[in-house]
């Protein structure tokens, strides 16, 4: 409530679906059922914005929306140390001032993390989602321990509570998209446990983005990331005309830490 208006929020279990359209629907129905009890009220908007759909939010932070997946892994100290050239006390670290302080001081809402944002956009692209909601899907916090009895190994855990993904409907009938979601193996409606395919496809987004942070905060500790770009994204072509010879570099957008 706020003053004499009401602003609602509808639930619903969507299946394999994302579900905007299917809620949207329903919601309208159920707005029109419950004006035929209240004559006198006024639906001013389907939408009242506290959905709160594609704007960053407390709310969906909070109360979830979409899927809710939490990841976790163990890597130990040998791993860190031959695949990662760090250790896990350098990157608990790193994590709490970058992640967590260092989002603190800029009033971040689900922000946490290093760049999950980057890997949802590529997972949601390459699969048919909406690629709009990537700003409520990359809500995630990003979490590490030093973890063992000698403390060398790391735990990670990523946590995203408002992934909106479906493998139904929208883009995901799209060829290439398709045979995206097949090769995963979460094509369409899941044929005897509706909704279980759109949870397999939100676990692989959340341990997607896992592996992308992980990746970018041992860049950040090798100070690897600048030197990557360098070495990966740029590639010098040479444009001459008949009096003037010019070195033209041309930068890509892609990041491969």
């Amino acid at each position: 409530m706020d003053g004499p208006q009401l602003y609602i929020r509808f639930v619903a279990i969507t299946g394999d679906a994302m579900g905007m359209n299917m809620v949207s629907k329903g919601a309208e129905m159920a707005l029109r059922r419950i004006q035929l009890q209240f004559p006198d009220m006024q639906i001013i908007s389907l939408s009242g914005n506290f959905c709160c759909d594609k704007k960053p939010a407390a709310i969906n932070w909070i109360k979830g929306r979409g899927k809710r997946v939490v990841t976790e892994c163990t890597i130990s100290a040998a791993t860190l140390r031959s695949v990662l050239r760090t250790d896990a006390k350098t990157l608990v670290e790193c994590n709490k001032l970058k992640n967590m302080g260092g989002s603190a001081m800029a009033g971040s809402i689900g922000g946490n993390n290093a760049h999950a944002a980057n890997m949802v956009t590529a997972v949601f692209l390459a699969t048919g989602q909406d690629p709009a909601q990537n700003v409520t899907s990359s809500n995630c916090s990003t979490a590490m321990e030093c973890w063992a009895e000698n403390s060398e190994d790391l735990y990670m855990t990523c946590t995203m509570p408002s992934l909106e993904v479906g493998t139904v409907g929208g883009g995901t009938g799209l060829p290439g998209q398709s045979a995206c979601l097949e090769m995963l193996g979460v094509r369409g409606a899941h044929p005897t446990r509706p909704g279980d395919n759109a949870k397999k496809l939100a676990q692989i987004v959340c341990a997607t983005v896992m592996a992308g942070e992980l990746s970018l905060m041992a860049a950040l500790v090798n100070s690897d990331l600048v030197k990557s770009h360098m070495r990966h994204n740029r590639s010098s072509i040479a444009v001459s005309s008949a009096n003037n010879p010019l070195n033209v570099t041309v930068s890509s957008c892609s990041t491969i830490s």
